[in-house]
């Protein structure tokens, strides 16, 4: 008899396994509370005070969560939550987001001429360039949506498919304020080098208006400030539009922050995972990737100059296309499918950060189930003040904030729950303020006592 099963092809495998891999991957460190406040608690709370038709003011940062990144995603996501309430949603759809993000650079490297074989390798350097998996791990952002899209949106534009093109716009852009930025970026390289003028002016007229409108209107308004990433470049100015025309008409203040041993290291790091498919033939579709390296470079904040967060993202589908490019016309150090996937191990390897789980991430291991424990004991969803890396696993309220030893005039009548964990006070946090924190609350005749194990208290006003 004819066995008519039709077997997975590699690609579906390699997409299946990743996203298994990348999910249990960011769940675990979840369970061993190496998750935070900034930012999977301010993201899980404002998207399930929306599933619960509540104004979504977090109140980590204080206000409406459409004004820190101006990303209405979150309100899409929101229809996960009603279905079943957990921050386990944006695990899987940030996992699922990247893994697929193999599936259009398989298709564009098919489509620019790679054998079969090459366009698998280069979907493997996709999945195994070390951003994708630590990004992943570190907390939740939404603009890893944007990552398969920007793939996709140029896979439609070759292929002239403009209202699937439109609509990867509308996403990307919703995932984040400053993605319009690289969204016009694409729309330039298209018009010069893709010969797609249609697409690519859509791509710059969506890019820039957007731009505009969540800079000056939507993010102010719904935060009462600049936009939050400013500060990282306050020696260029005080807000969006002085810093914009401070880098045209003063370029002379980047020079320093340009040339420099820190953005050296970041430009060798970034490369590196590629660096056997770039050439002077890859160089076209880095157009797309200048906003984001740029803003990158220029920062005051050395967490934008690592592939250990997820700052280089909107960059990665342009260094994918970039080595598809070089691919294309027989350049780049390596063509062959094994030696791309070779190369891509060993930096994985190098790079990525899969050791914290034998390592960093079993710091709380030692008192992990008092932790568990207490939280099981607030049981309503009123206010709680607790660490930073407990405070995740609490965020369902309207009502959350995390112990900071900077700020420790915090009024604690308008909570009804504070849980610490003294041994493990967490980001923000330190064991003398936790300490000084359980003694005032020993005798502060608003609360009680419910719990204490293994430097774990929980307090419950009476």
């Amino acid at each position: 008899m004819e066995n008519r099963l039709i077997k997975p092809s590699p690609l579906v495998w390699m997409i299946g396994i990743s996203f298994v891999i990348l999910f249990t991957a960011s769940s675990i460190k979840h369970l061993l509370f190496q998750s935070t406040a900034f930012d999977l608690g301010i993201f899980d709370q404002g998207i399930y005070l929306i599933s619960q038709g509540k104004p979504p003011i977090s109140s980590f940062i204080g206000f409406h969560i459409f004004g820190d990144h101006a990303a209405g995603i979150l309100y899409p996501l929101a229809l996960l939550y009603k279905i079943y309430p957990t921050v386990y949603w944006l695990f899987l759809v940030q996992s699922l987001a990247l893994a697929l993000g193999a599936l259009p650079t398989w298709h564009l490297a098919i489509d620019a001429g790679l054998k079969e074989g090459q366009a698998i390798a280069v979907a493997t350097a996709y999945l195994l360039y070390p951003v994708v998996f630590n990004a992943n791990i570190f907390d939740f952002h939404p603009e890893v949506i944007a990552v398969p899209l920007f793939l996709a949106a140029v896979l439609f534009a070759r292929r002239q498919k403009f209202i699937w093109f439109g609509i990867c716009l509308i996403f990307i852009l919703s995932c984040k304020a400053v993605l319009s930025l690289t969204v016009a970026a694409m729309g330039l390289w298209l018009i010069l080098f893709e010969k797609r003028r249609f697409y690519g002016l859509l791509a710059i007229v969506s890019g820039v208006t957007w731009f505009i409108i969540t800079t000056k209107l939507i993010i102010p308004v719904f935060s009462g400030a600049e936009a939050a990433a400013v500060g990282r470049y306050g020696y260029l100015g005080n807000s969006v539009f002085e810093i914009a025309k401070n880098l045209i008409f003063q370029p002379n203040l980047i020079l320093s922050k340009i040339f420099s041993l820190d953005n050296l290291g970041y430009l060798v790091l970034l490369s590196a995972p590629i660096i056997w498919g770039l050439s002077t033939a890859s160089l076209k579709p880095l157009v797309g990737a200048i906003p984001c390296l740029a803003l990158n470079l220029i920062a005051d904040y050395p967490l934008q100059k690592d592939l250990v967060h997820q700052y280089l993202l909107p960059a990665l589908p342009f260094l994918i296309l970039a080595v598809i490019a070089s691919l294309a016309v027989g350049k780049g150090l390596v063509q062959h499918k094994r030696g791309i996937i070779i190369w891509s191990l060993i930096t994985f390897f190098c790079l990525a950060k899969f050791p914290h789980f034998a390592g960093k991430y079993l710091d709380h291991i030692d008192n992990l189930a008092a932790t568990r424990e207490a939280i099981s004991l607030v049981e309503s969803k009123e206010g709680v003040y607790t660490t930073s890396v407990i405070a995740p696993h609490l965020s369902h309220r309207k009502l959350i904030k995390f112990t900071d030893a900077g700020n420790p005039q915090q009024d604690l009548d308008i909570f009804d729950y504070v849980l610490l964990n003294v041994r493990h006070p967490g980001w923000a946090g330190n064991e003398e303020f936790s300490k000084n924190l359980v003694q005032k609350l020993e005798i502060n005749p608003n609360f009680q006592k419910q719990y204490q194990q293994d430097d774990v208290f929980l307090f419950v006003k009476n």
